[in-house]
């Protein structure tokens, strides 16, 4: 590989990547308050509606949500995420910290380009599974964790190791690692929500069959509840549906800028891009040898942070209904082979700046 000695360059902070963190975070805190609002005004106008027209009783359904409370819940909810998000992850992966004793080589690694970044020395955890991959999780820069599979040592030469970690401490360097911990709530949430409801909608439609208002006085008002269950549930459903799309979208488009600016970064604090589109060629070809239930168990909820994407079906498993399909939207990093071409061309411009 072509390469030079690398220097205490430092990672350039990748303007572009931050403006688009700011504008992701603003949303974070508006898209829960606009589906709040949204299922609100749905629920209060088709719910009564729909129930008035079937059944001739009125409901009498107008739900209001305190908006201090909707505040209070939100910042409370991106509080505990940016406290704890960090720990739940490593938590979900059973990620183990290391010592120098341990892995002598990797933390050598990682405290040597940590120094040459001009960023404090992150802590080293180890994930045991077979598939090479690698992410970096932390609320802040001096707390910040990379965790590294088993199989990424195994697979890689240690220029190659070296560039992965470059790219994950460029991702500390521009502050990411903790915006996408606190944005991965919001979709999380949206999609509970849709999820629970339709597990609701479900059970109703199984429960009707059990239901016998053929000599029930008050059967208008059986009517009406059954009623009101199935439309509330189908419009939760709807709207919870409609900004979980919104807000993964969100999500996934950052995730996507990311790592182009994570592949540049590394490039730049190695000075050699070959080793990183190497090590991308290397961790892809295995990942696609890998079975999807050992990418599952390695997901753990943080498939996006990966320097290269699990590649499953993330929304069914084992023949269940999904709610939706993944193909409905952009991948969580940018195509393999396009990242790996960059990088080539990095080289070049790179080889072609120090012979002038």
């Amino acid at each position: 590989m072509n390469g030079r000695p690398a220097s205490a360059r430092g990672i350039p902070v990748d303007r572009g990547l931050q403006a688009r963190m700011v504008v992701g975070l603003a949303l974070i805190v508006v898209f829960p308050v606009l589906f709040v609002v949204v299922l609100e005004a749905a629920l209060g106008t088709i719910v009564p509606a729909v129930t008035s027209g079937l059944t001739g009783v009125d409901p009498g359904i107008e739900p209001v949500v305190d908006r201090r409370l909707l505040l209070v819940a939100i910042l409370a909810g991106l509080v505990g995420q940016y406290t704890y998000g960090d720990r739940l992850a490593l938590r979900s992966l059973d990620a183990r910290p290391v010592t120098d004793d341990e892995y002598p080589a990797l933390t050598a690694a990682v405290s040597r380009l940590a120094q040459q970044a001009d960023l404090p020395v992150p802590s080293v955890a180890i994930v045991e599974s077979e598939a090479p991959n690698a992410f970096a999780t932390g609320r802040t820069r001096a707390s910040t964790t990379i965790v590294v599979t088993t199989g990424l040592l195994d697979s890689l030469d240690a220029a190659e190791r070296d560039a992965v970690l470059a790219h994950e401490l460029a991702h500390v360097a521009n502050r990411d690692v903790t915006v996408m911990t606190i944005a991965y709530l919001l979709p999380t949430i949206t999609y509970l929500v849709a999820t629970s409801a339709y597990t609701i909608l479900r059970t109703v439609f199984h429960s009707l069959r059990f239901l016998r208002t053929g000599h029930d006085n008050d059967g208008r008002a059986v009517a009406a509840v059954i009623v009101v269950v199935v439309v509330t549930t189908i419009v939760t459903v709807a709207v919870a549906s409609l900004f979980w799309i919104a807000s993964f979208l969100l999500y996934r488009l950052l995730c996507r800028y990311r790592e182009h600016a994570a592949d540049r970064g590394a490039a730049e604090l190695t000075g050699d891009p070959l080793a990183l589109a190497s090590a991308l060629e290397t961790i892809d070809g295995e990942l696609k040898r890998t079975p999807d239930r050992d990418l599952r168990q390695l997901d753990g909820g943080v498939e996006a942070l990966y320097v290269a994407p699990l590649d499953f079906a993330q929304f069914t498993e084992d023949g269940d209904d999904g709610l939706l399909s993944k193909d409905l939207f952009p991948d969580t990093h940018p195509e393999t082979a396009d990242r790996i071409e960059r990088l080539r061309s990095m080289a070049v411009e790179l080889e072609t700046t120090e012979s002038t």
